[in-house]
């Protein structure tokens, strides 16, 4: 997949462009099913799938004190849209001088001037341009004028097998509260934190003799706090663990942490990247008695991941 990160370095329109628009956060099954249908759209026309997003978040630039945390970071929503098999990713730098342009404009001069756009591949309640005044009934008008096909996409399909309408507004929310697997469902993959493994302070290994990874996280969105199976990715592998989030309350020293204890794991991994992929939900975090009691239970928790990763690998 090609990703362009500027509109000057598209320098011709592409080959009969298809193209859907949006924030993607989280990438989750809707937004997966939306590039299913302009990849095959693309497909019979002989055209190029493009999939067209922004960043900054246009929320964080208009509102600004309305920043909820992302699902995805940039890095991780790229990876997850070549994923789905589009052929370009186009992420226009947002800016205030960006969002006044004209909804007209937007169509006319960027999607098919500079793009080439043939087909546009939406939701229903897709607005676009300054105050959001572009929309379906905008693209439908300008249509036969300018020789583009406006197709709605069927959010139903996507939702299937899910109760509630999907949206990155409702996996945000799930992921907070610690709900894994309702949110594993609306993703279609269980939810990531990245961030590269720093220097803890030797509590694990040392005082508790469980050695763990701590780490820096890349990530904005965080799961609830407490005891979670977990999967590890580390250089094109991947391991089981339990991570821990939160505050430590047996220690009293009220810093937030998350990291990792590794199951049958030895190497040093300081200062490297991995990816932590949440299975399930152990328990909650708790304040024990003394060290000892801390002890007995982190040792409970490995032997719940132990069974709940050996059901999930089966």
């Amino acid at each position: 997949m090609k990703i362009i990160d500027r509109l000057e370095d598209i320098t011709r329109p592409f080959e009969n462009a298809v193209i859907t628009i949006g924030n993607f956060d989280g990438v989750h099954i809707g937004h997966q099913a939306l590039f299913h249908e302009v990849v095959e759209k693309a497909d019979a026309i002989d055209g190029t799938s493009i999939a067209m997003t922004f960043e900054p978040h246009p929320i964080r630039v208009l509102q600004k004190n309305n920043n909820p945390p992302l699902i995805t970071l940039h890095e991780q929503k790229a990876e997850l849209i070549e994923r789905s098999g589009m052929d370009v990713l186009i992420c226009v730098p947002f800016t205030k001088q960006f969002a006044a342009m004209s909804a007209a404009n937007f169509i006319k001069d960027l999607l098919i001037d500079k793009i080439g756009m043939k087909a546009i591949i939406v939701g229903g309640d897709y607005t676009f341009g300054k105050n959001r005044e572009g929309n379906l009934a905008l693209l439908k008008t300008m249509a036969p004028q300018l020789g583009y096909e406006v197709i709605v996409a069927d959010w139903i399909k996507a939702a299937q097998n899910v109760a509630d309408r999907i949206s990155s507004t409702k996996i945000r929310e799930l992921v907070m509260a610690g709900e894994i697997e309702p949110a594993r469902k609306m993703l279609g993959r269980h939810y990531q934190i990245r961030g590269r493994v720093v220097k803890g302070r030797d509590r694990g290994g040392k005082l508790l003799g469980i050695p763990t990874a701590n780490i820096n996280l890349q990530d904005e969105l965080c799961p609830k706090t407490g005891i979670y199976a977990v999967t590890v990715e580390h250089n094109d592998r991947i391991f089981r663990g339990v991570a821990n989030i939160g505050y430590s309350p047996t220690f009293e020293d009220n810093e937030f942490t998350v990291e990792v204890h590794l199951l049958d794991f030895a190497e040093n991994i300081y200062d490297e990247k991995i990816r932590v992929n949440f299975i399930e939900r152990i328990r909650d975090e708790k304040k024990f008695a003394d060290i000892d009691e801390l002890k007995e239970q982190i040792h409970q928790d490995i032997k719940t991941a132990e069974k709940i990763l050996a059901a999930y690998n089966s």
